[in-house]
């Protein structure tokens, strides 16, 4: 309606200038119809810009915290973010990288505190205890339960969901640990199997260990191990505690006064079998804090590597060669279930229903399938998995299938409140040993001291 009254004054500017340039008087009733039509457009202008607002107030918008790396992961993330912000004009999701996991915890705790928490998180499960207790989050049973994608979620992960009888999060990405390696450098030392447990696993490594120019300083590595007492360091090491007969906590799983360091045989085991590799000389120690990152492996530094299917993408996009294998097991297979969940914080109903609409959407079968192209992470949609394009993607990269495959050995961490401090005193512990600071039993003696200080 305004375009027109525009378009009609217009045509009376048009013609006061013929009467001007005509030299002659502009009739009353042209004055009279030109006030007329200016007040409308006015008055309509102030109804437009009043709708405006009005609509501009109804978008709400909610901000998602995230640690997705590395940074081509993130792009995909963002795509699917702008995609959803596209399509739903009434919801506008910002999403914001805020550092690595171990980074993201003072922040989470701190805009918590200070009650300017984030509508939504990116984080591993393991988080869930700590947010609950301090009343942070809101429940997703009820959401859930309404929701169709429910029945669509792998049922394995519901473990990871689940704190006292109640679900807190939503399933964001899964993944576990396998042994990422370079089939090249294999064949270059002579080596035609793969190694399935521990024994054969130290063997290789120190055949891959190699000083190409005998100049006495090593070359190439068999294997890289990651240094720190951060949760990247605990979250590959546990499955070799797991492989060992071992488990972290005794009696009640969500309580962390049952954790058990002392006298277990199979956290002994791993953390010696972790020392042996290094006393061989076969094994080279990541950049503190940096054992994810996978230069050295791409380089030729090092020929093996404990990582996840989230490098997939990275590694199709370079020109160099490589495979994955299981983790080598010990007494039986183990992995370690990772990948993040979706937390909603406490905040307005309107913004809690809008947070889980994108939470919704993020765990549908077409986010996630193009999620898992894009980055390798498996899919926490059964739907995905099954559908005709994921399975393309599995043919045209078989390592995925190491990972699938995997999953049926996978194991959860804690989730309990305070298992950042558990994390830390293994991570202290780990570190300790790799060092040759303290041997196995020691380590986990003072850890386990630490701990009782604190939970007991």
């Amino acid at each position: 309606m305004i375009h027109l009254l525009q378009r009609v004054l217009a045509r009376f500017v048009f013609t006061i200038h013929t009467f001007r340039r005509r030299k002659k008087k502009l009739p009353q009733y042209l004055k009279q119809l030109l006030l007329l039509l200016l007040m409308g457009i006015v008055a309509l202008s102030g109804c437009q810009n009043l709708r405006s607002r009005v609509e501009a107030d109804k978008v709400t918008h909610i901000t998602l915290w995230h640690g997705v790396n590395p940074p081509p992961n993130r792009d995909v993330l963002q795509k699917l973010v702008d995609k959803f912000n596209q399509t739903h004009t009434d919801i506008q999701v910002e999403s914001l990288y805020i550092g690595q996991q171990d980074q993201q915890t003072p922040k989470i705790l701190a805009a918590v505190v200070g009650n300017a928490p984030p509508d939504l998180l990116w984080y591993n499960p393991t988080i869930a205890g700590q947010l609950v207790e301090l009343g942070a989050l809101i429940s997703v049973d009820e959401m859930l339960a309404d929701s169709p994608v429910k029945s669509e979620i792998d049922p394995t992960l519901y473990a990871a969901m689940e704190y006292k009888g109640q679900l807190w999060s939503v399933p964001f990405a899964t993944n576990n640990l396998g042994i990422f390696y370079r089939p090249s450098l294999f064949k270059a030392a002579g080596i035609m199997e793969i190694p399935r447990n521990w024994q054969e696993f130290r063997q290789v490594a120190k055949k891959l260990t190699r000083d190409f120019n005998n100049d006495g300083q090593i070359d190439q590595y068999g294997m890289s191990l990651p240094l720190g007492k951060g949760e990247f360091t605990v979250f590959s090491w546990l499955p070799f505690m797991w492989s060992s007969g071992g488990e972290l906590v005794s009696g009640d799983a969500q309580n962390p006064a049952g954790v058990r360091l002392t006298e277990n045989q199979g956290a002994i085991a791993a953390l010696q079998f972790w020392r042996n590799l290094i006393t061989d000389g076969s094994t080279m120690l990541s950049s503190p804090e940096r054992g994810y990152e996978t230069d050295p492996l791409l380089s030729g530094k090092v020929a093996m590597q404990i990582n996840g299917p989230w490098n997939l993408g990275q590694f199709q996009d370079t020109n160099v060669d490589f495979g994955v294998f299981p983790l080598p097991n010990n007494q039986k297979p183990a992995t370690n279930i990772g990948g993040e969940n979706l937390f909603l914080f406490k905040t307005t109903p309107e913004r809690q229903k809008a947070t889980f609409k994108f939470a919704e959407y993020a765990m549908s079968a077409d986010f996630q399938t193009e999620l898992a192209l894009g980055t390798g992470y498996l899919p926490i949609n059964v739907k995905s998995r099954q559908s005709s394009k994921y399975q393309e993607f599995v043919k045209k990269i078989p390592q995925v299938k190491v990972f699938l495959e995997q999953a049926q050995y996978g194991r959860s961490r804690p989730i309990f409140p305070g298992y950042n401090r558990i994390s830390d005193g293994i991570g202290r512990a780990v570190e300790a040993v790799l060092l040759g600071k303290l041997s196995p039993v020691e380590a986990l003696q003072a850890s386990q001291q630490r701990l009782d200080l604190i939970f007991k």
